[in-house]
């Protein structure tokens, strides 16, 4: 195999060009030829109708930084299986043989790798390379950590404003089947209250918690000031375990409808019940913040960043491990191992995964919940104890990734 193509699809995140930039210098270095074929599956159906695609030279390497987020190659939201050609596969045959092109390097998500598994069952040969910002692969995938990061800074920054406001602040992110980036990016900023898919929330719960964590802070400034933060991921749940969606829109490709906005919801679950909570009136009155008509009780304001957790620039785990899943993708397909799901390249060892087993979905372990929950973070449930077992290791632990 000399040439390979590299595709990007589903969403943006960080890291993604390392992905490129260490499949097209790893080629090269092995005397293969990449190109990109932009705009993720859309571009693989339409290959046939394009005149050229862009050769990954020295040169062209060099106009891909590392460190930002995006992906140079483009992405769609299209799943071949549902084109609706009955020649599609024979379609993108055609293309691939029209520019020469040995194999696939296609990096995306679990939508993205159900697609990888479809092409390779048609005889086209690719691996996969995992990204997804929402971390619910079984292994590692780029974006997950530049999120995280992005998440961090917005809750950090919002701080300020919510003091200075004395405002309860509930920030919407991504995260529509498991709460990874929310709650690693909420613990990691102090947020008082973390709210992902995986637990049901009891709204009587987390009023509690954010109403005594709110009126502590004020009460104790010597200058009337506070402020609490709720991270809440777009698939929450309610108690009974529903997930809020607009039934109304259409699904998407992959079958999925829009949410209806979790952080809405949030905010009128806390607001219901600081309009009938007794107890609020009397502190804006010993607070000094009362005015009868016109200020009565605490402003709760919702907050989604959107895109804006998934653009801009890659976090250095990110830059640095979709370099390494880029190589890694190479070194498999010339080895002939395909269509596979990479998992990890470090120290001279790559790790792989057939790709059904690698797109399982991966939630966040409740025993870590609970262990954040000792710690006094509210996840809208009663706190529940960590199972913890201490075990002894020997030798050198090999590296590990820290998600």
């Amino acid at each position: 195999m000399k040439n390979i193509g590299i595709i990007t699809s589903g969403g943006d995140c960080g890291g993604l060009n390392g992905v490129i930039k260490g499949a097209a210098l790893t080629g090269l270095s092995k005397g293969y030829s990449t190109f990109i074929i932009p705009n993720g599956y859309a571009g693989l159906y339409n290959l046939i109708d394009l005149k050229e695609l862009t050769q990954l030279t020295h040169d062209r390497i060099e106009q891909i930084p590392v460190y930002l987020a995006g992906s140079e190659a483009g992405n769609s939201r299209v799943k071949i299986s549902k084109i609706k050609d009955d020649k599609k596969y024979d379609r993108i045959k055609d293309g691939l043989k029209k520019f020469n092109l040995d194999a696939l390097i296609i990096s995306g998500g679990d939508d993205t790798g159900s697609v990888v598994k479809d092409l390779s069952d048609q005889g086209i040969p690719c691996v996969h390379a995992p990204k997804t910002m929402d971390l619910d692969l079984m292994p590692y995938s780029v974006g997950g950590d530049s999120t995280i990061n992005r998440i961090q800074d917005e809750v950090r920054d919002l701080r300020t404003t919510g003091r200075t406001h004395n405002r309860i602040i509930v920030l919407e992110v991504f995260g529509r089947y498991a709460g990874h980036t929310a709650f690693r990016g909420g613990v990691a900023a102090d947020a008082d209250a973390i709210l992902i898919p995986e637990v049901p929330v009891d709204f009587d719960v987390l009023y509690k918690h954010v109403k005594d964590a709110f009126v502590s802070r004020i009460e104790k400034s010597d200058v009337k000031a506070g402020t609490v933060m709720v991270v809440v991921a777009e698939g929450l749940r309610d108690a009974s375990g529903n997930e809020l969606v607009d039934m109304s829109s259409e699904p998407d490709s992959f079958g999925h409808r829009k949410l209806m906005g979790a952080g809405k919801y949030v905010v009128k679950q806390i607001e219901d019940r600081i309009k009938k909570d007794p107890e609020i009136k009397e502190f804006m009155k010993r607070t000094g913040q009362f005015v009868e008509g016109v200020y009565e009780i605490p402003e709760v304001r919702d907050i989604r960043p959107g895109h804006l957790v998934r653009c801009g620039f890659s976090s250095a785990y990110d830059a640095t491990f979709g370099l390494e899943a880029g190589a890694a993708a190479v070194e498999l397909i010339a080895q002939g191992v395909l269509g596979v799901t990479v998992a990890s390249f470090q120290a001279g060892q790559l790790n792989y995964m057939d790709v059904k087993d690698a797109i399982v979905q991966r939630f966040v372990d409740m025993n870590d919940v609970a262990v954040y929950e000792s710690m006094g973070v509210s996840f809208g449930r009663k706190p529940e104890k960590a199972k913890v077992n201490a075990q002894k290791i020997s030798g050198t632990p090999r590296p590990v990734r820290a998600y």
